[in-house]
């Protein structure tokens, strides 16, 4: 061989042994491509939990992050640990300390959220790699720590409820909230301590008992309802954590677990919440899942709880990047913002009750306020309409497991009681759902109102004017449930909680309603949902109505009675029509036939277009939605739970989606470092309903539906390019390529679907 072919066989050999050390080196880490693009990856460690990031397995969360010492700390959560004055708090925090051997030291290099993976990786250089992640399948925390040198670990259970403490004050939505003094109640609010488990030399654990109650009882007998709720869900509720090691072992104490130098480490720890339980009886249901955890390899854990989030991810995404004619971020953050509200909406979505809008289990330590981490404004009480803001994407993404929790609480538990309260309150038939409620139902006290109890009131109602005659949230709740209904087809679920839970909210309004002359409802008193307390036919109640009938109607009669469809005839018959003003000539939605008394900044009149979609892309009138749009009655909102990015998504408004949704998804709290962590907004940090509103109004633009109708990409800008898998009613499925103002692909399951699909014109 010549000198010369042999210095060209040594390039090509060099180049070869460079590209596979190139790709090697690579390996560790995923292409950013797909969701992995959105990636959140700090090289910096942060001072405090405002730091974190969010992890979790749709029950159990962690809010992660590396300190500048260089040890990991994390938050545990769980959705169902409610405390003994009913508020969600956290399980705990675990700090995990390293120390190399000899003269090595270990330096923080990268922290990195794999979204696709379901797992946190934090890197000291090439020394140690620690992998964090709440298994998909099983109740535990599983950190995986790898070095090159043998490294030991300190693992502490940081308590900070470890005496009874008094809250320093309370605010509206906790138990005992009276705003009449000056710390929020007469009486002090105390939280107990929690307590360790003892009596092990390899492992630590702790839990919190709730030996008393303070919520349930107080309420429902001030509330006139202390028959109808069966069963205290906070009483003897307990809920903690059990820390164990592969391999040796030392409990140093109570709250330190030491493992000795190695070059591999597997921790986990076990979360559980029980109710009603003794220590002893959670303790003993706490060993039998370590037992059924640890009975399946560690690898197989591992590679099922991939496969999970690889099937999550792959079920739904809407991947954003800019044209060439855009030159912002703009795509960049809104697709980011769109994707990560996707993961933690997974991480708390699959748990025993729904997700809490002000804050999920993902609140931190913001100081200054009583509590530490289990601080929340607002408390401890669902508000439907913040509620909701986090489901309303989950038909679209196909996150139908996620909306479970939600059914549960307000359909499956409380159907009975909203009833039998309903003939209580308003001595007829029907149901209606309070805007404000705790897990058994009752509402809370300072809305109830504390000056008179239920047996000493003419008037059962609340007495706050916030909602008193808010009556929208079991039309909204139905008006869910038939698109669950429409993606599913599961008939079990129509015909068992659909039709009863509808057929109760429509008999409320047809009960509780005279009719003037002509036959039509007189819908008064009422008030268009917080904002106009005097109404006369509110725009949000009777969109409900109009929109809810009619989709029953639609329904194939041999899943429906002739009774059922003769009463839904009959109401719809009875509406007043849909109220309208004008101005300046033009015909605009209004809240009401008449309204007065304004007190918050909604849009009551825009619930025509959304949620309950009678004015929308491919509709009548939508000049008439889109004029009330542009010509607000007063101050309005935007950020947290205002929906104007969704209502714009749905009158077509192509260019005023793209600007609302970029500017919702820079809305990050100042405070925090996660970007997808906003807020606090109206409520807290981090904010559900942002994100929800976020997630609803770029799926908008990209697909709405109409029974069998599906238009494709109806409030889309032509500044953006995106890569889309939606889903539409009927099974199906859309996936989609839009590139440069031209859709290049498209892919409809199933093939005969396709003929449903409209283009609409600008």
């Amino acid at each position: 061989m010549k000198r010369r072919d042999r210095l060209s066989l040594l390039i090509v050999i060099s180049i070869v042994l460079l590209s596979f050390l190139f790709l090697t080196s690579c390996g560790r880490e995923k292409k950013t491509s797909g969701v992995s693009a959105y990636d959140v990856v700090w090289d910096t460690p942060s001072r405090n939990s405002l730091g974190s990031m969010p992890l979790g397995n749709g029950d159990i969360g962690l809010n992660v992050w590396v300190e500048p010492d260089g040890d990991l700390c994390f938050y545990i959560s769980k959705t169902d640990a409610w405390d003994e004055n009913s508020r969600l708090v956290k399980i705990g925090k675990l700090r995990v300390s390293f120390s190399p051997g000899g003269k090595q030291e270990l330096h923080f290099t990268r922290q990195h959220l794999d979204l696709e993976e379901g797992a946190v990786r934090i890197d000291y250089g090439d020394s140690l790699r620690l992998t964090l992640w709440v298994d998909a399948h099983h109740p535990a925390v599983c950190l995986d720590v790898e070095g090159q040198v043998p490294v030991s670990c300190t693992v502490t259970n940081e308590m900070w409820r470890t005496r009874r403490d008094t809250l320093a004050y309370i605010l509206h939505g906790d138990v005992l909230y009276d705003g009449r003094y000056e710390h929020g109640s007469k009486e002090p609010v105390v939280v107990d301590p929690d307590s360790v488990v003892r009596g092990f030399s390899d492992r630590i654990g702790w839990y919190h008992h709730n030996a008393r109650s303070v919520g349930p009882a107080i309420t429902s007998e001030f509330q006139g309802i202390a028959d109808l709720v069966l069963r205290d869900p906070i009483l003897h509720r307990t809920f903690g954590a059990m820390v164990i090691a592969d391999g040796k072992a030392e409990r140093r104490s109570d709250t330190v677990l030491f493992l000795p130098a190695a070059k591999e480490h597997h921790l986990m720890a076990f979360v559980r919440t029980d109710q009603p339980a003794s220590s002893q009886q959670w303790l003993q249901r706490v060993e039998e899942d370590i037992r059924a955890t640890l009975a399946v390899p560690r690898d197989k854990r591992w590679e099922d709880h991939r496969r999970w989030w690889h099937a999550f991810w792959d079920r739904s995404h809407i991947f954003i990047t800019p044209s060439q004619q855009d030159t912002s971020e703009d795509a960049f953050i809104v697709s980011r913002g769109y994707t990560l509200q996707r993961f933690i909406t997974a991480c708390a979505g699959r748990g025993n009750y729904p997700i809490k809008f002000n804050g999920s289990i993902f609140t931190m330590n913001f100081p200054g306020y009583p509590g530490g981490p289990d601080f929340r404004r607002w408390g401890p009480a669902y508000w439907w309409q913040n509620t909701r803001l986090p489901y309303i994407s989950m038909c679209a993404s196909g996150d139908y497991e996620m909306m479970q929790p939600l059914f549960r609480m307000y359909v499956d538990s409380l159907f009975t009681f909203f009833r039998e309260r309903t003939l209580r309150y308003l001595h007829h038939e029907g149901l209606y759902l309070t805007e404000e409620m705790y897990i058994w139902g009752a509402i809370p006290l300072a809305t109830y109102g504390w000056d008179s109890t239920f047996a000493q009131r003419k008037d059962k109602l609340q007495v706050a004017g916030y909602h008193k005659y808010e009556w929208v949230s079991g039309l909204e709740l139905l008006h869910m449930m038939l698109d669950y209904w429409e993606h599913t087809l599961d008939t079990t679920f129509l015909k068992e909680k659909v039709l009863p839970f509808g057929n109760e909210v429509l008999l409320f309004f047809d009960r509780h309603y005279g009719v003037d002359s002509s036959g039509k409802l007189v819908m008064r008193p009422a008030q268009a949902l917080e904002t106009w307390w005097d109404c006369r036919d509110p725009m949000p109640e009777l969109a409900g109505l109009y929109a809810n009938t009619a989709r029953l109607l639609d329904l194939d009669t041999s899943l429906t009675t002739p009774d059922e469809r003769a009463f839904w005839r009959e109401l719809r018959e009875k509406l007043p029509e849909i109220p309208l003003r004008v101005e300046d000539g033009d015909t605009l939605l209004a809240p009401a036939r008449e309204y007065r008394n304004k007190n918050n900044l909604e849009r009551p009149e825009m619930y025509a277009v959304f949620p309950f979609r009678l004015f929308a892309v491919g509709k009548p009138h939508l000049n008439w939605a889109r004029a009330a749009m542009e010509h607000p009655i007063g101050e309005v909102a935007h950020g947290g739970w205002a929906q104007d990015d969704i209502f714009y998504a749905y009158l077509g408004e192509a260019e005023k989606a793209r600007k609302a949704v970029s500017e919702r998804a820079r809305g990050q709290d100042p405070r925090v470092r996660f970007p997808a962590f906003w807020g606090p907004n109206f409520d807290w940090t981090p904010d559900q309903d942002h994100g929800g509103v976020l997630m609803k109004a770029v799926q908008s633009m990209v697909l709405q539906t109409d029974g069998e109708k599906i238009y494709l990409l109806p409030a889309w800008p032509k500044e953006w390019n995106v890569d889309f898998r939606l889903h539409a009613p009927y099974h199906t499925t859309i996936s989609g390529t839009y590139r440069n103002g031209t859709l290049q692909h498209l892919k409809v399951d199933p093939p005969e679907r396709e003929k449903d699909i409209i283009f609409p014109t600008p």
